[in-house]
């Protein structure tokens, strides 16, 4: 049961009452006192005297508190330490010191549309390093903002450090949305040329190198399996160097692989005519839909293969590397106004679409190059089924999507290629993965190109010598001995002792014995047996 709290006894409350009396006389007194030397009113000394009271009865309340803490041990902590301490959201969370902003970034990103206003990017979060080429800035941004930020204002960030866009190249970093690196270049992307690579360091690249970047690292492509390349950009701005740098670097990189050329230049890819399979040197469509039947029916050829071993349950066959390239390949795609050359043209449309569509699981790839890169020089169904583009100088914002695609501009961190100094050759945009990297093609020395050839068609020839008797090879030592690149079919069919008098069933008996078709000659309309096909043949097993 709850006990009763006593109230004030009767001798207290008379205490109480005599003190109350005896402070009102005292301030009764005080009053008087006040306005009598004062010569205040009753409402002047009234104030005064209260407000001396209130101002006793403060100092009191402060005197009592110290001597609390002092007396407590309490150390009293200044002003900022308590209003840190209220700000903190535990208690007794150590003081964060105030951290330094890189006034230099957090300028230029802010200005550039970058970053918000009220954000910065802190000192602790940027270094920088002195590289031959320029200045290489890795650094961390505010939070919510990533480096698709920087890449869609790269053109306002680099007018803030005072050059071109050419001048900036931009890393994604592998830690994290927010890391950032940027190469702020100190001269115009390749002023100076870096030297062709080495042999040994071709080898060493992880895929097909095609140039160097503005750092003189080699960039390329991972690889040309299932992939396709086209080349657009205008006359004279170094194309077919280019091209002739690819396939040195093919021939490198690949080692064996068959090789197709249509150089409609009629001059331009004649270095390596000794290796491959079929050259061409025309700017005749008709040329073209040949070459694109032949590589058709290859490509027929091996997905029969690939649907025989899926029936079988076997290991899908391994086909040997085959590259179609086609230099000036617009002037193929333009009729001379007749039905009969209208109709060439929309086959070679047609095929062509179906060979870069249909060829690149049956590992043939094709590369083309044009100097007139229009809406109507490729036909767009043709263009679509490239992987990869590159372009070269084009003077106009229309031209670059047609090498590079329609919804270019709207990539991560495009590259206008009007922007290419046209007096630097080989200059180009790659773009390749959904990345555009602005490199510049190999020069390599005519006599490096000759031996990397010769070595090729060397390898070709001992190929041939260590393989088995058979009638292929037979026809190919005949040719050799010769010294002839095409024999007609009656020709090589006496050799065999064939003696058919229809030429029909001269070259079924003879495409049968050899397993390879007859073709018609460079120079005539008699059909017959090309030594680069018997060879290929050979080499290929098939």
């Amino acid at each position: 049961m709850a006990k009763k709290k006593a109230g004030p006894s009767e001798e207290d409350v008379w205490g109480q009452t005599a003190g109350g009396i005896g402070l009102l006389v005292v301030a009764a007194g005080c009053l008087g006192a006040v306005k009598e030397q004062l010569g205040l009113s009753w409402t002047g000394a009234s104030a005064v005297v209260i407000g001396a009271l209130v101002l006793l009865g403060y100092v009191a309340w402060w005197a009592r508190r110290r001597l609390k803490q002092l007396w407590a041990g309490e150390p009293q902590k200044p002003a900022a330490a308590l209003k840190q301490e209220t700000a903190s959201p535990e208690a007794g969370e150590a003081e964060q010191p105030q951290q330094d902003i890189h006034k230099g970034l957090t300028t230029v990103l802010s200005r550039a549309g970058v970053i918000g206003r009220e954000q910065v990017v802190l000192a602790d979060d940027v270094s920088f390093d002195q590289i031959d080429v320029g200045t290489l800035y890795t650094f961390l941004l505010p939070p919510g903002r990533t480096v698709d930020d920087v890449a869609s204002r790269l053109g306002s960030v680099a007018s803030m450090f005072e050059v071109t866009r050419l001048h900036l190249k931009l890393e994604k970093s592998r830690r994290s949305e927010r890391h950032v690196r940027l190469l702020v270049l100190k001269e115009p992307p390749f002023t100076e040329a870096f030297p062709a690579p080495t042999r040994e360091e071709i080898q060493k690249f992880k895929g097909v190198p095609l140039g160097h970047d503005v750092t003189g690292e080699m960039v390329g492509v991972p690889t040309f399996d299932k992939a396709s390349l086209l080349v657009g950009g205008m006359t004279q701005m170094g194309k077919t160097t280019l091209i002739n740098g690819l396939i040195t670097c093919l021939l490198i990189a690949y080692g064996d692989f068959d090789l197709y050329l249509l150089d409609g230049k009629l001059c331009g890819l004649t270095e390596f005519q000794k290796i491959a399979v079929r050259y061409e040197a025309s700017d005749d469509p008709a040329v073209l839909e040949s070459m694109l039947d032949e590589l058709l029916s290859r490509v027929d050829d091996r997905y029969t293969k690939m649907q025989e071993a899926k029936r079988n349950r076997q290991p899908a066959p391994v086909f040997k590397p085959v590259f179609f390239i086609i230099d000036e390949a617009a002037d193929f795609y333009v009729d001379d106004g007749s039905k009969e050359s209208q109709e060439i043209v929309r086959q070679c449309e047609d095929k062509s679409r179906k060979l870069v569509s249909k060829s690149l699981e049956s590992g043939i790839s094709t590369v083309m190059m044009t100097q007139r890169p229009s809406n109507d020089a490729i036909p767009v169904k043709v263009r679509d089924q490239f992987l990869y583009r590159m372009c070269l100088y084009v003077a106009a914002k229309g031209t670059a999507k047609v090498a590079l695609g329609d919804s270019y501009f709207e990539t991560v961190a495009p590259i206008h290629p009007a922007l290419l100094d046209p007096l630097i050759k080989g200059q180009a945009v790659l773009f390749a993965g959904g990345t555009s990297t602005l490199i510049r093609g190999f020069w390599f020395p005519e006599k490096f190109i000759w031996d990397v050839v010769d070595e090729v068609v060397d390898r070709q020839q001992e190929k041939v010598r260590e393989t088995p008797d058979s009638p292929l090879k037979q026809a190919i030592q005949i040719m050799q001995e010769r010294e002839i690149d095409f024999i007609a079919s009656v020709a090589l069919a006496r050799e065999f002792g064939i003696t058919d008098e229809h030429a029909s069933v001269v070259g079924q008996k003879l495409a049968a014995l050899l397993g390879v078709r007859a073709t018609k000659g460079e120079k005539s309309s008699v059909r017959g047996f090309k030594l680069a096909d018997l060879t290929s043949a050979l080499n290929t097993g098939t």
